[in-house]
C-alpha cells in the first residue's frame, strides 16, 4: 500500500479532517520560516489525540541533530523529515533513536548514488528543485529519477501533487510514498477535507490499476 503522508498540518480540525480523509501519516513543521509552521506545544497536544494507525512525522530544516532527537522524543514522533542540507553525518546520529526520512530537491541531473551516502535513512523523500525554498513549493519532482530510485529504495514522492496528477505519479513512480502539503489546501496552512478525500481516492484507484 502507497501510504499517504499529509503535511503541513496546523490544527486539530485539519488534523481529524486528515485521519478521517484516510491519512497514513501526518506531518507537523517545525521550521519557524514555513507558512505551516506549528509551535511544539500544538503539534504535542495534537499528536496525542492522533490514533494509533496514524503516524507522526516531524519537519525540521538545519536543526541540530540532540534538538531534533529531544523533540521526537517528547512528542512520541514516529519519523523525522530532514528537509534541510543536513549531512549524512546528522543522520548517522539520529537514525539509531528515531527513523529518518531525508529530504532532498530533485531535478534531472540529481546522482542517485547520493542516496548511499545517507544509508541510515529509512527512507529518502523527493521534492521540486527550487534552491530558495524548502518545500511546500507546489512544484513538480522529476518524477523519472524518482521512478529510478523506487527501484531499491523507499521513496516518498512530493512536489506539485495534486487531484489531477497523483494517480499519474503513483502508476509510473510506484512510490513507498506519497507527501501532499498545498495541494490540498484552501490557502497555505489550511487543509481542504474534501480536497484530501479526492487526493486519497484517487491514490488509492492508482494502486488497484
Amino acid at each position: 500500500m502507497v501510504r499517504v503522508k499529509i503535511c503541513g498540518i496546523t490544527s486539530a480540525s485539519d488534523a481529524q479532517a486528515a485521519v478521517d480523509a484516510g491519512a497514513n501519516l501526518l506531518g507537523f513543521n517545525f521550521y519557524p520560516k514555513s507558512p505551516r509552521h506549528i509551535e511544539e506545544d500544538k503539534a504535542a497536544e495534537i499528536r496525542r489525540k492522533l490514533p494509533k494507525r496514524v503516524e507522526a512525522v516531524g519537519i525540521f530544516v538545519n536543526r541540530l541533530p540532540a534538538d531534533v532527537i529531544a523533540l521526537g522524543s517528547s512528542l512520541k514522533l514516529d519519523a523525522v523529515q530532514l528537509h534541510g542540507d543536513e549531512p549524512p553525518e546528522t543522520v548517522a546520529e539520529i537514525a539509531p533513536v528515531v527513523p529518518v526520512i531525508k529530504a532532498f530537491r530533485v531535478e534531472a541531473e540529481f546522482p542517485l548514488t547520493t542516496l548511499e551516502e545517507y544509508s541510515p535513512a529509512f527512507a529518502f523523500l523527493f521534492d521540486a528543485a527550487h534552491t530558495d525554498q524548502y518545500g511546500g513549493t507546489g512544484r513538480p519532482t522529476d518524477w523519472d529519477v524518482a521512478r529510478r530510485a523506487s527501484a531499491k529504495h523507499r521513496i516518498i514522492l512530493a512536489g506539485g501533487l495534486k487531484v489531477e496528477n497523483v494517480a499519474a505519479a503513483v502508476r509510473i513512480v510506484r512510490p513507498y510514498g506519497i507527501d501532499v502539503a498545498s495541494g490540498v489546501e484552501s490557502r497555505a496552512g489550511k487543509k481542504d477535507q474534501g480536497l484530501m478525500r479526492e487526493f486519497i481516492r484517487e491514490v488509492r484507484r492508482a494502486e488497484r490499476k
